[in-house]
């Protein structure tokens, strides 16, 4: 596998077209300047601080401070090491930025001047940096491909993980095995196929199945305690009282502001889902590494399933905020993998978020009545967060022992032992990528000082 993924990185670098230039670019100048505008973010995190800065009640400069501090440990310690290392865009390099740079943009007409910017930095920048470190005796881009493996792998696992803190240890040791007799037999059975996709594809059947099952078991039991006579009272007052909720108020007044600029909206789903077309650009860390290999149907199985876990946040976010997601609720990213070019792909990515903008409202009411279907894309979220870090902090270990052998490990893991003690000034998801980044900095100037000599062979 690592072998494949090096050819495929080698063969796609970052060299691109003049049309995929040109779509970065116009992607990055869109996004920085709904970001300018308060109306979409890419980082959920940020997404919450919006509705203080739309009312005043912050500073732009506070609130891109605010979007700065959640942000640049990904930038540089995952979005840059992942598009080095596989030839793939991400939009930790591409979006983040241009929500810091939208957001501090003093006018709007600067906005997507800095967006567009920041894109040819990324489209003719990168390449060079790509040649640039490949030409090092240390060549620690190459290294950092061992990350694939763990990554893939281990991505597998999270709908397991996420039935265990859901609904214990029975559920999730069957969801376990499930996955595993799964990725055992596609090896098997289908060696082309990417091992994971079946058992990912189950595992989100079994977990969505189970939190089904426990809303309509909670419904049932709330059905039978309304047929009593001692609750029927309770529910006719809270019926009839004509009480405003605030929370609907203030969800109907985000969903309202975002109707109001659907026209940019479906420019934006245009662009992101042209982009996802392009494979040029992969939606997170185990669907850069497929688009890399030029499997794009597997890339685009494995971010529907993050959908599942990111959906109610972005939803929920956005009606309370106002503010959008950049790439909506991450639809147009699979969708745009499997069309067969660039202009069906911005109809129906313009398409898909007019879909998404129209529905918020019912979608936040649908999910305020499936509490477990709620819940758990909080806990497919955490699961892919804790399979995620540690495929990254083992694949990167792998890389730093590609590199530089035990030297190497020591170096980088030394490194990332040094940021949890300083309390992570880099954010944990991206310190062990950061670390093989510095590491192979490091390694090279020892060599330059006649102090190491690089691993016989170097990284495979």
């Amino acid at each position: 596998m690592g072998t494949a993924l090096a050819a495929a990185a080698d063969a796609a670098g970052l060299d691109f077209s003049p049309a995929q230039k040109l779509l970065v670019v116009g992607v990055c100048a869109l996004t920085a300047g709904a970001a300018h505008m308060a109306l979409a973010v890419f980082n959920d995190g940020v997404r919450p601080f919006m509705l203080d800065f739309i009312h005043g009640r912050a500073t732009r400069n506070a609130t891109g401070a605010v979007s700065f501090g959640l942000s640049a440990g990904f930038v540089f310690g995952l979005g840059a090491p992942m598009a080095l290392s596989t030839g793939v865009l991400n939009p930790w390099l591409l979006f983040l930025p241009t929500d810091v740079l939208g957001i501090l943009a003093p006018r709007r007409w600067l906005a997507p001047l800095l967006g567009a910017a920041w894109g040819a930095v990324v489209v003719y920048g990168l390449g060079g940096a790509n040649e640039l470190a490949h030409g090092l005796p240390v060549d620690f881009l190459t290294a950092m491909r061992q990350m694939s493996t763990p990554i893939l792998f281990l991505f597998a696992l999270f709908p397991a993980l996420a039935v265990t803190k859901q609904f214990g240890r029975l559920r999730g040791a069957l969801t376990g095995a499930v996955t595993l007799g799964l990725v055992v037999l596609t090896m098997r059975v289908w060696p082309g196929v990417f091992a994971g996709a079946p058992a990912m594809a189950v595992g989100v059947m079994m977990l969505i199945g189970f939190a089904v099952a426990a809303d309509v078991r909670t419904a049932r039991a709330s059905g039978t305690v309304a047929a009593d006579g001692a609750g029927g009272v309770g529910v006719g007052v809270g019926v009839g009282s004509g009480a405003e909720d605030p929370m609907a108020s203030l969800f109907s007044s985000g969903a309202a502001r975002l109707r109001r600029h659907l026209p940019l909206f479906m420019a934006l789903g245009a662009g992101v889902c042209a982009l996802a077309q392009m494979k040029v650009f992969g939606g997170g860390e185990a669907t850069s590494f497929l688009i890399a290999k030029g499997q794009y149907a597997e890339a685009a199985q494995v971010d529907f399933y993050r959908v599942f876990g990111f959906l109610p946040l972005i939803a929920t976010t956005a009606l309370a905020s106002g503010a959008y997601g950049i790439a909506g609720f991450t639809l147009v990213y699979p969708i745009g993998y499997l069309l067969p070019n660039p202009f069906v792909a911005a109809a129906v990515g313009a398409l898909v978020f007019a879909l998404e903008v129209l529905a918020l409202s019912s979608i936040g009411r649908a999910l305020g009545r499936l509490p477990s279907v709620r819940d758990c894309s909080e806990h497919l979220r955490a699961a892919i967060g804790d399979a995620l870090g540690l495929a990254i902090l083992f694949g990167s270990l792998m890389a730093a022992n590609a590199m530089g052998g035990g030297l190497g490990i020591l170096i980088c893991g030394g490194l990332y032992l040094l940021n949890e003690a300083m309390g992570r000034p880099v954010v944990r998801m991206a310190a062990a990528p950061a670390a093989v980044l510095a590491g192979g900095v490091a390694l090279n100037g020892l060599y330059w000082l006649g102090l190491f000599t690089p691993v016989a062979g170097g990284p495979a």
